[in-house]
């Protein structure tokens, strides 16, 4: 489970547990007082309205705070039933803060779906109404139904702001992370998108002139057209070699590089990222292997992961080379290396060919390790 979920569980089972509490003291409170079958049954209808409402507009305000939904006469007739309930108990010696808590409940979920400029304006005139109707009332115990029905309402509608608010915030978080993620990966995208231009641009360019000069001398100089023609052929053939290595990550592509670019990658998803151990004394003939590996070990991390940190582990000893990307946030049931991306089968295979190998498996608790060993003269 994500914080994020754990959050909403916790907003959701808190809001659930504002209604409970209502429910248990106007329910002991109708047992404690003999008001008769009729009353009771249309009070206990009154709370069983009001919880309702509270529990499922809350849930709608977890989605968006502030989205204003609802019909107004649906919350005036939710507000009407709360005050009728608080009117005839707040002056009948129950226990007012069971019935108080009845159109706070109201004024709590009105106030939490409302959008920012209208929500103070109603939630004021609402708790005034719920205050003057303890005055009205409440008899003998018109002080205390007053000061009652004002604390109950402060206190749930600063209680539900705060927490939606909370659930705001870790949503925005969230929505920016993924935002940094996408930003990252684009950014990745743009520069090999950069470096095949250079490439492509610079070898096309040459071979279009070299045609055209071959072109011209065709029929004046052969020799020298016959000369451009190959010239035109080893540009070809060189743009293409090159344009392999660009995909498959050999140029300029070193370990160190490549470790770089996935610290700014992850630490731009929000990942805090640790690097252990010098790229450098990587053999250059392993550095676009590794670099691979790397490269390969961060799509994983950002793709099949919730993490919060990474941590790269570089070991040479004698020109055996280990690489390691640890990583948490892995789901439970994330058990195998096969699972974590079809581009470690091909990372495998370009391993084998030297020698080396590509293990992953689970780290306790919740994390993932990828390792690639190699060296040279194996």
């Amino acid at each position: 489970m994500t914080p994020l979920s754990r959050l909403r569980r916790y907003t959701w089972w808190t809001v659930i547990a504002g209604g409970t509490v209502a429910a248990l003291g106007t329910v002991a409170d109708l047992f404690a007082h003999d008001r008769g079958v009729l009353q009771s049954v249309l009070l206990a209808s009154a709370v069983a309205v009001v919880i309702v409402q509270h529990t499922r507009y809350m849930r709608q305000a977890m989605i968006g705070l502030g989205r204003g939904d609802g019909p107004p006469w649906e919350h005036a007739a939710t507000f009407a039933v709360a005050l009728v309930a608080w009117a005839v108990t707040s002056g009948t010696g129950g226990f007012m803060p069971a019935w108080a808590i009845l159109p706070a409940l109201v004024v709590a979920h009105v106030g939490a779906i409302l959008p920012s400029r209208s929500r103070w304006p109603v939630v004021t005139v609402m708790a005034v109404l719920s205050i003057a109707v303890g005055g009205l009332f409440g008899g003998d115990d018109a002080g205390p139904a007053m000061l009652m029905a004002g604390v109950m309402v402060v206190a749930l509608v600063v209680a539900d702001l705060a927490q939606l608010w909370i659930w705001d915030m870790a949503v925005q978080q969230e929505q920016s992370r993924k935002t940094a993620e996408a930003l990252a990966v684009a950014e990745e995208r743009l520069r090999f998108a950069a470096d095949l231009h250079d490439i492509q641009g610079h070898h096309l360019q040459a071979i279009a002139l070299k045609g055209e000069l071959a072109q011209r001398l065709i029929g004046r100089d052969d020799d020298l057209a016959r000369q451009h023609a190959g010239e035109v052929a080893e540009l070809a053939r060189t743009a293409l070699k090159e344009t392999r290595e660009v995909v498959q990550g050999y140029r300029r592509a070193s370990l160190g590089t490549e470790i770089a670019n996935a610290v700014g990658v992850l630490r731009a998803a929000g990942i805090e990222t640790t690097v252990e151990g010098d790229a450098a004394g990587v053999p250059p003939p392993l550095q676009p292997l590794f670099g691979a590996l790397v490269r390969e070990g961060t799509t994983n991390v950002l793709r099949h992961s919730r993490a919060r940190r990474c941590h790269v582990l570089i070991d040479v000893v004698e020109g055996q080379v280990c690489v390691r990307l640890r990583n948490d946030g892995v789901p439970a049931d994330f058990a195998r290396a096969d699972d974590a991306g079809a581009g470690l089968a091909g990372l495998r295979e370009r391993f084998a060919t030297v020698g080396g190998r590509v293990d992953g498996g689970p780290l306790d608790p919740e994390g993932f390790e990828l390792v690639g060993k190699a060296g040279m003269g194996r």
